[in-house]
């Protein structure tokens, strides 16, 4: 049941204060849930929770959202019917709390309709993309947020085993992709994504799954995840149909002892990019620097990626409970990728990985 959470709204309008922010605008499901457990999106429709920096927030919600809305406990709704213009409730909510000149932060994926109307109704104030405090609330996860995470993790885990036994020669990607997808669903995860790409097609990091035919010698790679009370999962896993080139077994190695060395690294108080340059080094002194084309790493929890990112250039420290992806990998165009990506969060002394261990060497299965 939805419910406003008060630890999390203290903390968030404390951070409100702290970056100057007169009023901020959520309207994003996990904005919107993370505070208030309302995982309602609204669509085409105008829904937007107004929290300020001290009292009470308020909605704007469609009618036929309101019940649900009241259920958080939150007692400034206003509700409106299809055909009205909601930009009208926001002129009078907006004229009671004096933001004619304020500084109000909004959620970086609000819909530029919704933003146009407000900024219409208050021509004067100052409207900033401000995700990244909601995401500052948001990074250092709680122990019932990171079970949900080890739970979707697990799910991840498992679906493993049916891909294995699924991957044999003759089979496409796509028939891997529905077996992946089923698996997490049966064992209780809602299904979030899931890219298979084969041979060639896994030099291609965000390779779009296909009905290319798996053949014997295709090094493979798997990304996938699931939620958890809305909480994710992301998994990456490299395989090969039948045997392996000696190239192929080479280039596992290096990305498994880069995903390793980055991993040695984690602990609170290192920036994010010595993580990242970890990876990157082991990877660079083996030859293949240039094909490792990506950041090693991103956030995640409700959002698939948020910060911290685990890149060059982010010297922000990380912190106990923060959760990220390790995920190195090299893609040799024309040829094959390998990637291998675990979940870890941030302990007191290291690091807790959330998935299973990757296997040390290239697995050789369904010739």
């Amino acid at each position: 049941m939805p419910t406003l959470n008060r630890d999390r709204l203290r903390r968030f309008q404390t951070l409100l204060k702290e970056h100057g922010f007169d009023c901020y605008l959520a309207c994003t499901p996990i904005s919107m849930g993370y505070l208030a457990g309302f995982f309602e999106g609204g669509g085409e429709r105008m829904l937007v929770m107004a929290v300020p920096p001290e009292g009470e927030p308020a909605m704007i919600v469609p009618a036929l959202s309101e019940t649900h809305a009241r259920l958080t406990g939150i007692q400034n709704i206003r509700a409106w019917k299809d055909g009205e213009d909601p930009g009208v409730l926001f002129e009078s909510f907006a004229e009671e709390w004096g933001l004619k000149t304020a500084v109000i932060g909004v959620d970086d994926e609000t819909p530029a309709g919704f933003l146009l109307r407000m900024q219409q109704a208050l021509p004067a104030a100052l409207f900033k993309c401000a995700g990244d405090v909601m995401a500052e609330v948001r990074k250092r996860k709680e122990p019932e947020e990171l079970e949900l995470m080890r739970r979707a993790a697990r799910i991840a885990d498992a679906a493993l085993g049916d891909l294995l036994e699924a991957a044999r020669a003759g089979v496409t990607e796509a028939d891997l992709q529905r077996a992946l997808l089923s698996s997490m669903m049966n064992k209780g995860g809602l299904a979030s994504w899931c890219i298979v790409a084969a041979g060639p097609n896994g030099a291609e990091p965000h390779h779009s799954t296909s009905d290319t035919a798996v053949k014997e010698g295709d090094v493979l790679v798997a990304d996938w995840g699931c939620q958890v009370g809305h909480y994710g999962s992301d998994t990456t896993r490299t395989i090969c149909i039948g045997t392996a080139s000696g190239e192929a077994k080479k280039v596992y190695q290096v990305v498994y002892d880069a995903q390793a060395a980055a991993r040695e690294r984690i602990r609170p108080g290192v920036p994010c990019q010595e993580i990242d340059r970890a990876a990157r080094k082991v990877i660079e002194d083996a030859g293949y620097g240039e094909f490792f084309v990506h950041r090693t790493g991103h956030g995640i929890g409700m959002m698939g990626h948020e910060p911290p990112f685990i890149v060059e250039g982010s010297e922000s420290p990380l912190q106990e409970g923060q959760c990220f992806s390790v995920e190195p990998g090299v893609y040799l165009p024309g040829r094959f990728g390998v990637r291998i990506e675990n979940i870890v969060t941030v302990t007191s002394d290291g690091h807790e990985s959330l998935n299973e261990e990757p296997a040390a060497s290239l697995i050789e299965t369904g010739a």
